[in-house]
């Protein structure tokens, strides 16, 4: 007996401190009450554009299309224009300088001037430009291998926008799924008060012992200490929400309450076939081979001669705004590379990415098979259990109906009331989380299908 009223004592020292924190906790609720409601497509906006993974995808994609016009500029002649001043007394600068500007005169050719010239000052301007005229298609291929690139990276980006509505969803339905364990909580803690004021009445009657009126108090305490748990579920589930909306300090909202839906049954078989048509990632996987595939081309075309045109301008003076001479040369040039030693590394080391990237595609079309699988399993499982708790949670509000009305007449004890009152808790406990399970499996299925957006989430609240 000393035992049992420790453990009530204990209880209501935690019920004490509920009581303390509950004023707070309908503050918040109250606020929560008020503010505007969120549903899940406002989430997923927020989400698509607050959230740094949607942010970091995006600059990946700038990243790719800058590299195609990088590439691009392979085509087009590379000009440069340069503006130079020096002075010196060098022999062969002083006579050259001299011929530049086109003031040799004869007492230039004089001995002691041509060994040892008077320091002389030249503004050169000078302007050039080279153009790569045939490189066997290679600048093409680099091209095309950064245009699939490019490519690849939008279909990530893609990736990553879908992988962030799936975690809104679940985060989204996490809130849910805590809000409704907070109404069974509080339902639970007003019968067991109920129990306790009615224990307390049939003591006073003379129809019950003390120990009844003890095992409703720990009942009661147990009650409430399960409602303090919920409402710290449900706090963490709200700041797991903010997180993958990619805010901080999101206003209080009230959600739509969770509710169990019935989603379409797939074909397994359909279902991967959709998978490996559609899902971001395999194309972005594809998309990198093929890019490979035009690098590793580009690569053999550094092997042969390439075909380029040159030309320079130039005029020299004096002075900076003086007259002075003006010359010009051009040209074109075959280059043959007699020792491509640094060619070859390079193109082993492209098909050795082309290989990766193969493989990369393969494993990648098996791991979508898996998770397919994984997940339309799980879809179906999930369908069943909410079919089977619904079954249990209407079984236990009958069973508990029957044996209050028991113990109301004298017929049962207060333990097989709050045997039947566990076993009502736990069954609408597991009828909500079978309902929150199968909607975040039928999310997860067509996350895992790459059908996941924001459209198809609507029908997930």
């Amino acid at each position: 007996m000393t035992g049992i009223f420790r453990k009530i004592n204990t209880l209501w020292l935690i019920a004490v401190a509920m009581l303390l924190v509950a004023p707070a906790r309908q503050t918040a609720i109250a606020q929560n009450v008020q503010a505007a409601p969120l549903t899940l497509r406002q989430a997923i906006a927020i989400a698509l554009d607050k959230n740094p993974n949607a942010a970091e995808a995006q600059a990946g994609v700038k990243e790719a299309q800058a590299g195609v016009r990088q590439a691009r500029t392979g085509l087009f002649p590379r000009l440069n224009f340069s503006e130079n001043i020096s002075r010196g007394n060098d022999p062969v600068y002083a006579f050259g300088t001299r011929l530049r500007q086109q003031r040799f005169s004869q007492s230039d050719f004089a001995l002691n001037a041509l060994n040892r010239p008077s320091p002389i000052g030249n503004f050169a301007t000078e302007a050039s430009g080279s153009w790569m005229l045939f490189n066997w298609f290679g600048t093409q291929n680099q091209i095309k291998s950064a245009k699939f690139a490019a490519a690849s990276a939008a279909s990530m980006s893609n990736e990553a926008n879908q992988g962030i509505v799936l975690g809104v969803v679940q985060a989204y339905q996490s809130v849910l799924y805590a809000e409704r364990q907070i109404d069974v909580a509080r339902h639970e803690a007003a019968t067991a008060q109920a129990l306790l004021n009615d224990a307390k009445t049939r003591v006073k009657a003379g129809l019950a012992v003390d120990s009844d009126m003890l095992s409703a108090q720990v009942n009661l305490s147990e009650r409430q200490q399960e409602l303090i748990a919920a409402e710290g579920n449900a706090d963490a589930a709200w700041a797991a929400l903010q997180a993958a909306m990619g805010v901080d300090n999101l206003p209080a909202s009230t959600l739509k309450p969770l509710q169990a839906q019935n989603y379409p049954d797939g074909v397994l078989a359909d279902d991967i076939a959709s998978a490996l048509k559609a899902r971001p990632d395999l194309k972005a996987l594809r998309q990198q081979q093929t890019a490979q595939q035009s690098a590793v081309s580009a690569a053999r075309a550094d092997f042969y001669p390439t075909v380029s045109t040159y030309g320079n301008w130039e005029t020299d003076r004096d002075t900076f705004a003086g007259d002075g001479g003006n010359h010009w040369v051009a040209g074109v040039q075959l280059n043959i590379d007699i020792l491509p030693l640094g060619k070859r590394a390079h193109l082993m080391q492209q098909q050795a990415a082309q290989q990766k990237a193969s493989a990369q595609e393969r494993a990648g079309a098996q791991q979508i098979r898996l998770a397919v699988s994984q997940a339309w399993t799980q879809h179906r499982t999930a369908e069943r259990m909410v079919q089977t708790a619904q079954a249990s949670m209407k079984q236990s509000a009958e069973s508990l109906r029957i044996v209050r009305n028991r113990y109301r007449a004298g017929l049962a004890t207060i333990t097989d009331m709050l045997h039947a009152e566990d076993a009502q808790r736990r069954s609408q406990n597991d009828y909500w989380r079978a309902a929150y399970q199968n909607t975040v499996a039928y999310a997860e299925l067509l996350y895992a299908t790459g059908t996941l957006t924001p459209n198809s989430a609507e029908n997930l609240q």
